[in-house]
């Protein structure tokens, strides 16, 4: 009888442990909720400033009544709590994606998705219908691309070889500065795709799978550049394999019996493409690198801003100190495509820490505002359509040729500026000059006359 009583109480006290470690579990994984520090307090103010530049008053509404669990990531209290989601990283049908830009942002804004970069590979052509899409949800959009770079060693003597490696981009809202320039760029890596995409339905060929180019093409859709996954959709659908994650493991994954190269820059280039164009670099999914340690070391001397550290899952240490010893922006974003399943990360699971997100802004927002200098002085320079077209190609404004002169100088200083740019950020020499240059324009300078219809 008194072993038994003693072995109740040892199942109970057993038990009781259990469930004490079940609640302190789900208490972690919760995070307390706790009052912003004075720190975090002025970040988040400075990042909701700069996200509804739009709309003002939007941004008073957010800051009382916003707090942060332990890790220092926004969380929603109460009725107009709703915390500022970032979302840096997404695809769309315009590269490997499976939805349109429009549905992109749509998903976004069911998530809770307040800025969203579309970072298409080695394309930007989804940016306009992207920004047309959030008009309706009130979303930002951030004009991204990925880029398809390779990392040659170079004589250092840690590493394995050459091997792919993307960087991210991130432009102001009105673009690169200089877009003709990225624009060629890109479509020179857009050709080598598809010669790329072509060797690799030969090695595929020849290892007895009879997979058609006609067959790649139409999945990749009208105008799109094919790229492995497009190929990997085809051997799908064709039997050969019965997932996308068999068709990389056996046959397209670096190296593989199916893998072929295309005719990606040097990294290095990329980055300083990036840097010339008025744009934001950051090295994508670093954990995909076979050598993060020298990469790293030789993108941060050739100008890199950032890197991805952040999942849906949380941040990964290794990356997050690989970040702090190069004295690197630390972000993340979903690398969403689209394809469903459990193993995809969805749309705004990436919790960046406010403090994350100022920093990214601190760092961004003078360069991006620098870019738009650049684009108003060549137009106050030069007040042609092509160049008011350079300004308003991802802006939230249209240009139409013909119609009633308007002075287009003042419209853009009147109702574009504040789009773009805070009172602070304009309150300087350089943009009071470009603002005297730009009273003077009017469209009746610019042959057929223009119009410019600002949208809000």
């Amino acid at each position: 009888m008194g072993d038994r009583i003693a072995v109740q109480s040892t199942s109970n006290s057993i038990k009781g442990n259990k469930d004490k470690k079940k609640k302190k579990k789900n208490k972690n994984r919760g995070g307390s909720k706790k009052k912003m520090t004075h720190e975090q307090v002025l970040a988040f103010k400075s990042v909701t400033e700069w996200v509804f530049l739009e709309h003002p008053s939007s941004s008073l509404a957010l800051a009382p009544s916003s707090v942060v669990d332990d890790f220092g990531v926004q969380k929603p209290v109460g009725k107009n709590g709703d915390r500022i989601l970032f979302e840096l990283h997404s695809h769309s049908k315009c590269s490997d994606g499976f939805l349109s830009p429009s549905k992109v942002v749509e998903r976004a804004h069911i998530n809770g998705v307040k800025v969203l970069a579309l970072t298409d590979h080695d394309t930007m052509a989804g940016i306009p219908e992207a920004v047309e899409a959030a008009r309706k949800y009130g979303i930002k959009i951030i004009p991204g691309v990925e880029i398809s770079t390779i990392y040659s060693p170079s004589g250092d003597i840690d590493t394995e070889g050459e091997e792919p490696v993307h960087v991210l981009a991130y432009y102001s809202s009105i673009g690169p500065s200089k877009f003709k320039k990225l624009d060629k760029f890109l479509s020179n890596i857009r050709d080598g795709r598809y010669l790329r995409a072509k060797n690799m339905i030969l090695k595929l060929n020849k290892l007895k799978m009879a997979l058609k180019w006609e067959h790649v093409c139409r999945i990749a859709g009208n105008g799109v550049a094919p790229g492995r996954l497009h190929v990997a959709r085809a051997m799908v659908e064709a039997g050969y394999v019965e997932n996308l994650k068999q068709a990389f493991a056996r046959y397209l994954f670096d190296g593989g019996p199916a893998y072929s190269k295309g005719s990606e820059p040097d990294v290095e280039e990329a980055i300083k493409m990036i840097s010339d164009t008025g744009g934001v670099s950051v090295l994508a999914h670093p954990w995909a690198l076979k050598n993060p340690v020298a990469i790293v070391r030789r993108l941060k001397e050739a100008g890199l801003h950032g890197m991805e550290v952040y999942k849906s899952d949380g941040r990964l240490a290794a990356y997050s100190d690989l970040a702090d010893t190069y004295g690197l922006l630390k972000i993340g974003g979903a690398d969403y495509h689209g394809r469903g399943g459990h193993h995809e990360s969805e749309l705004g699971s990436v919790n960046l820490p406010v403090l994350v997100l100022h920093d990214f802004l601190k760092v961004a927002r003078p360069i991006w505002c620098n870019a738009i200098r650049e684009i108003l002085e060549c137009y106050a320079e030069e007040p042609s359509d092509t160049n008011l077209e350079t300004i308003t190609r991802f802006g939230r404004s249209r240009v139409f040729k013909g119609g009633s002169p308007l002075n287009c100088g003042k419209d853009l200083i009147d109702h574009c500026l504040p789009l773009w740019l805070s009172s602070q950020e304009m309150e300087n020499e350089e943009f009071e000059a470009i603002k005297l240059k730009l009273s003077n324009v009017s469209s009746s300078t610019s042959q057929g006359g223009i119009q410019v219809l600002i949208e809000t």
